[in-house]
C-alpha cells in the first residue's frame, strides 16, 4: 500500500470518527431537548400537594345548555377536544371571582402555542339574574381576551353546579345609607377540571397558584395522553 493509500484510509477514519461524534453529541442534544420539554409526570401525593385532585375515574355528567358572553350558544360540544377550567363565580363578586381569573391568567400566559390551544378557561356565573351575556362580555375578557364568560338558565346553573360538586347560595344584604338592599352570592371557590372528552377530571383546590396549577395541569395533560 502506497504513502498517498495510507494518509487517505487516516484521512477517512478521521472523518468517520468526527461524523460519528458529531452524530453521538446530536443525539444527546436531542434527548436532553425531549426531556426538558416533556413535563414530568407527578405522583398523586405531589399532585395533592399542589393543590389538584384527579379522580381515579373522571366522571360524566349531563348536557351543556348555555350561552356565552358573545350570545353564542355553549353546549357540551363546546367542552370536548381540549381540557376546561371552569370557574363558577359572578361579575359583583369583590374578592375570590376576579383574584381567581387573575391567577388563571398568570397560569396561561407561559404556555406554548400548543398548550394554549388545548386549554380553555370558562366563567359560568353564577349570578344569572344580573349577569347577562353583555355584563359578561364586558368583565370576563378583562382578565383574558381568551377567557368565556357563561350564563343561562339558573336552574340548569344549579344542576349543573350539582354535578361538579360546587355549591353556591344567595345571601341577602340589609340597605345602609349608601345601598340599597341587594344580595351577594357565597359559592365554592375550587376550580373544576374536565378533560378533553368532556368529562369531570377533577379540580384544584382553593386557594390557587398560578405556577402549582400549571405545573399540575401539565403533568395531568401528559399522563392523559399517555
Amino acid at each position: 500500500m502506497s504513502d498517498n493509500d495510507v494518509q487517505k484510509k487516516q484521512r477517512d477514519n478521521v472523518l468517520l470518527t468526527i461524523i460519528g461524534v458529531l452524530l453521538f453529541a446530536f443525539a444527546c442534544v436531542g434527548l436532553f431537548y425531549n426531556k426538558i420539554s416533556t413535563p414530568r409526570v407527578l405522583s398523586e401525593k405531589e399532585l395533592r400537594n399542589n393543590g389538584a385532585i384527579v379522580f381515579e375515574k373522571p366522571r360524566i355528567f349531563g348536557d351543556v345548555s348555555l350561552t356565552d358572553h358573545n350570545g353564542e350558544p355553549f353546549d357540551s360540544d363546546r367542552l370536548k377536544g381540549k381540557w376546561s377550567i371552569l370557574l363558577f363565580g359572578f361579575t359583583f363578586c369583590p374578592d375570590i371571582c376576579p383574584t381567581a381569573l387573575a391567577q388563571l391568567n398568570s397560569m396561561v400566559e407561559p404556555l406554548s402555542e400548543e398548550e394554549l390551544a388545548d386549554l380553555q378557561v370558562v366563567m359560568i356565573s353564577v349570578d344569572p339574574e344580573r349577569d347577562t351575556s353583555e355584563v359578561l362580555s364586558q368583565y370576563v375578557p378583562y382578565f383574558n381576551e381568551s377567557f368565556t364568560g357563561v350564563t343561562g338558565n339558573p336552574h340548569f346553573i344549579r344542576k349543573l353546579a350539582a354535578e361538579l360538586n360546587v355549591a353556591y347560595n344567595k345571601v341577602p344584604l340589609e340597605a345602609t345609607e349608601h345601598r340599597e338592599a341587594t344580595y351577594t352570592m357565597d359559592h365554592s371557590a375550587h376550580l373544576v377540571l374536565v378533560n378533553p372528552y368532556g368529562h369531570y377530571h377533577g379540580f384544584f383546590r382553593h386557594p390557587q397558584d398560578p405556577t402549582e396549577m400549571r405545573l399540575t395541569w401539565r403533568s395531568i395533560r401528559e399522563s392523559f395522553k399517555g
